[in-house]
């Protein structure tokens, strides 16, 4: 059995303050590409993961993949085992949900490849547990995500499935932790009870500025997919250092992956569209 772990963007988010127990409150419109990292499994009596692809050699050591699966097989009592393999294809701490995505893969793939039967709010359970990206990346469908990003909301309208989506990597690392204790504490305001289109192009992210001051090269990035007059918005996700633009067709988003690709040849591009 195999599982996409869908790359993740936030079409906007908002930093409103910071909770007592030291996570900051959000609002997030949380969008998910069609394609991601690969997981898939097969028999073993004990449960381990090995990593590959391009990005593989940037994990190191435990990660939340046998997290998800140590948690789910906890919760369900089960006495199997399993192999796993992560085709590592996203950048890893990229603002793109690598991580997350990955265990909500493992959490899915787990789930069928066992039998358990569980419901989507006992995962939703465990996924909380894990990280606070985790449960949006279970669903992987458009959302609106509120205090940790974990208490997810339906969006209004018919959301965004199939516009076309280009995402961009300078291919430097980016330190979450470092990025939010950048954030200025100042709140900018709510986002806008709309559409998502209507709420991300009326919104913001409250992490770029910060983000550019730990990675100025997102601001290459940022400029680098503005320079065509067709993107429909043009934004960083998360807490960078992935940007992405989203069009109004394939053709206008291949133009500019080959533009870009040509230019800088060492920053990670993918092309695709949203789920």
């Amino acid at each position: 059995m195999e599982e996409v772990a869908y790359a993740k963007i936030n079409l906007a988010l908002h930093v409103r303050d910071k909770r007592p127990d030291g996570y900051h409150r959000i609002e997030t419109i949380f969008a998910f590409a069609e394609d991601g990292d690969r997981l898939s499994v097969g028999e073993s009596e004990a449960l381990r993961l090995e990593v590959g692809g391009p990005f593989a050699a940037a994990l190191e050591g435990k990660n939340l993949v046998l997290r998800a699966a140590e948690a789910l097989r906890a919760r369900f009592d089960v006495r199997h085992g399993a192999a796993l393999f992560l085709d590592k294809r996203l950048p890893v701490a990229s603002g793109i949900g690598g991580g997350s995505a990955d265990a909500a893969a493992a959490l899915r793939l787990l789930g069928r490849w066992w039998g358990l039967g569980a419901s989507e709010a006992e995962l939703l359970s465990i996924a909380a547990s894990i990280g606070a990206d985790v449960p949006a990346c279970l669903r992987s469908r458009t959302a609106i995500g509120k205090e940790r990003g974990d208490e997810l909301e339906p969006v209004k309208g018919e959301g965004l499935s199939r516009t076309p989506l280009l995402l961009v990597n300078p291919t430097v690392p980016v330190s979450t932790a470092a990025v939010f204790a950048g954030w200025d504490g100042a709140d900018r305001g709510p986002l806008l009870d709309a559409e998502p289109l209507e709420a991300a192009l009326s919104g913001r992210n409250d992490l770029q500025d910060p983000a550019l001051k730990v990675a100025p090269t997102i601001a290459n990035v940022l400029a680098a997919l503005a320079e065509d007059a067709n993107p429909i918005i043009v934004r960083m996700s998360g807490s960078g250092a992935t940007c992405f633009a989203l069009y109004g067709n394939e053709t206008d988003r291949d133009r500019a992956a080959c533009r870009i690709a040509a230019e800088h040849p060492r920053w990670w591009l993918l092309a695709t569209c949203l789920r």
